[in-house]
């Protein structure tokens, strides 16, 4: 069995810049007895969440610093890093007023989807983000903003069209969606909006890993995708990975491994933009002692 790599895989820039924030206000805090959060998990991995908090790194729920700051541990003093998702200005107001220090680990390319929010709100053009509402760096330009939408899909990108066709729109992008995803709302929005612009705020890392995974599926015959299970742009390798028309499995951990999966020639592996090094390493090693074990 030959086990081949994704050309670019794993952490991208501003996940990792975020994890080693983290790490280092750990690092400086407990010597000082000060507590740390993150605002939300600060990854989409349960596997890199729990090592955070063995380091004293613990989670505040976004839900409850948005809607119920009562619940919340008493933060006088305490250490919050903001995740690369990014938080709304209120949640920021929030957690200063009960005397946290923050520490942004917003990722560059979302603070420039939030600056371009912004920008486009104070032109009264309508703001229109494309993406999954349910996520976080959603969540965080949407609280950049005033009357912003929301559009996930062709069907609810035709509805806006249809009642935007009048109003200015600035399409801004989630920055790990598919290229094709986003085109697609595009030429809705071109087709039906007589003034609209779409700027370019898709992440290269994720345009990378996709290109990658592609060049790899052509080397390939299965595919072991990795990365949580809550993760959006894992889920979406996972599935470019099936359209490709490979055999593909979507993994947190060595854990999962099966037998199945060593009954190919060529295997690949690829990685989310939020799975750590050494989450990869462990599965790699994982696949190829159960090879040998097959063999013996």
């Amino acid at each position: 069995m030959q086990i081949v790599r994704a050309r670019v895989l794993g952490m991208c820039m501003g996940v990792r810049r975020a994890e080693e924030l983290a790490r280092q206000a750990a690092k400086n805090a407990s010597a000082h007895g000060i507590r740390v959060y993150t605002y939300g998990p600060l990854i989409h991995n349960p596997q890199a969440v729990a090592e955070l908090e063995a380091l004293g790194v613990h989670v505040l729920d976004v839900n409850v610093v948005e809607t119920d700051t009562a619940s919340l541990p008493d933060l006088r003093g305490a250490i919050v890093v903001i995740r690369a998702h990014g938080a709304s200005l209120s949640a920021i107001s929030r957690l200063e007023a009960l005397g946290a220090r923050i520490i942004d680990a917003t990722c560059p390319r979302v603070i420039k989807s939030q600056r371009l929010a912004r920008h486009y709100e104070k032109l009264g053009w309508k703001v229109v983000l494309v993406g999954d509402p349910r996520h976080g760096e959603i969540a965080g330009i949407l609280g950049h903003t005033s009357d912003a939408i929301v559009v996930d899909g062709p069907d609810s990108a035709r509805t806006a069209a249809i009642a935007l066709r009048d109003t200015p729109c600035a399409l801004i992008a989630q920055t790990t969606i598919r290229q094709e995803d986003y085109d697609a709302v595009i030429g809705i929005f071109q087709a039906t909006v007589a003034h609209m612009i779409a700027e370019k705020t898709i992440c290269p890392a994720t345009r990378e890993r996709q290109q990658s995974l592609v060049e790899l599926c052509g080397q390939i015959d299965a595919v072991l995708i990795v990365g949580g299970k809550n993760s959006e742009n894992t889920k979406r390798l996972f599935q470019s990975a099936q359209e490709c028309g490979k055999v593909a499995w979507h993994i947190e951990t060595a854990s999962e491994i099966i037998p199945e999966m060593i009954q190919y020639s060529r295997i690949g592996i690829t990685a989310g933009a939020s799975t750590p090094d050494f989450i990869i390493d462990e599965i790699q090693d994982a696949l190829v002692n159960l090879s040998k074990e097959v063999t013996l």
